[in-house]
């Protein structure tokens, strides 16, 4: 039976590969239809690929990612909210385990670096773990959307812009700043503006992170050479990798730095 399914399994990803090479070519393969300093400037500060806000404004399209998977993340939750959780047993399903298990990962995180005060860090660093990853999978879905100079682009992850990973660092920071003022008062505040070169750390790692598999994956697929077949590995590798990674180092760099301005002052 295993054999059966290892077979199975050999012959679908042999007609992906087939039907993915076959459409590639029809598609002309890979474009060299400008030079690859303005490709990969583009890529960076989508000075040519700007989208239309509901008919608008032009704005980059990572802000049309952005609200389309807070869109979705917002529905699911409440879906799951509704419908799902009034369900559980205590004999666990396989989705109940998973959603249980994906929240203790970031309670424990939260829990083992603020001891003393954890169920708002809890929250948070779930709430951004989840955005995080969910965003930069995001990407994989290969959403195209027209622009206002009459092209196509494909939605990018929402923190591949540098706008979007400068929200996401500062939100943080002052997440930690909350903690400090919450746990220690202005002594906190103060523990915490030491750190002011925090949210720019933060940020540029989220966008530095994101942006390098972009760029890397644009690079392979703009020569014709490499553009069949490999992108797709290279692309789904990087961007599950930054998803996983960067989640993980955000919302852990949140809970430590939240830990440590919180922390009760001892009297001496």
């Amino acid at each position: 039976m295993d054999k059966k399914k290892r077979t199975r399994f050999i012959i679908i990803i042999l007609i992906l590969l087939t039907l993915t090479f076959i459409s590639t070519i029809l598609s002309g393969g890979g474009a060299e239809e400008e030079p690859i300093n303005e490709v990969m400037q583009d890529a960076v500060l989508h000075s040519y690929g700007k989208v239309s806000l509901f008919g608008l404004i032009p704005v980059n399209p990572a802000l049309i990612s952005a609200y389309t998977v807070t869109g979705i993340i917002f529905v699911f939750a409440l879906i799951v909210r509704i419908f799902v959780i009034p369900r559980f047993s205590e004999i666990p399903g396989r989705f109940q385990l998973v959603l249980e298990q994906a929240v203790g990962i970031f309670d424990n995180l939260a829990t083992s670096n603020s001891p003393h005060r954890h169920k708002f860090l809890g929250a948070y660093v779930f709430t951004a773990g989840v955005y995080i990853f969910i965003g930069t999978l995001f990407e994989l879905l290969g959403v195209i959307v027209p622009t206002i100079s009459g092209g196509s682009i494909t939605l990018p992850a929402p923190l591949a812009d540098i706008n979007g990973a400068i929200s996401m660092g500062v939100l943080s920071y002052c997440v930690i700043l909350s903690g400090g003022i919450a746990g220690n008062g202005f002594k906190g505040v103060l523990n915490t503006l030491k750190d002011l070169s925090l949210p720019i750390s933060m940020s540029f790692r989220l966008f530095g992170a994101l942006l390098s598999g972009a760029l890397v994956t644009e690079l392979v697929y703009y020569y014709n050479t490499t553009s069949y077949v490999i992108p797709i590995f290279v692309a789904v590798m990087f961007t599950i990798l930054h998803a996983l990674i960067q989640a993980y180092v955000l919302t852990m760099l949140t809970a430590l730095f939240y830990g440590e301005v919180s922390e009760p002052s001892s009297d001496e």
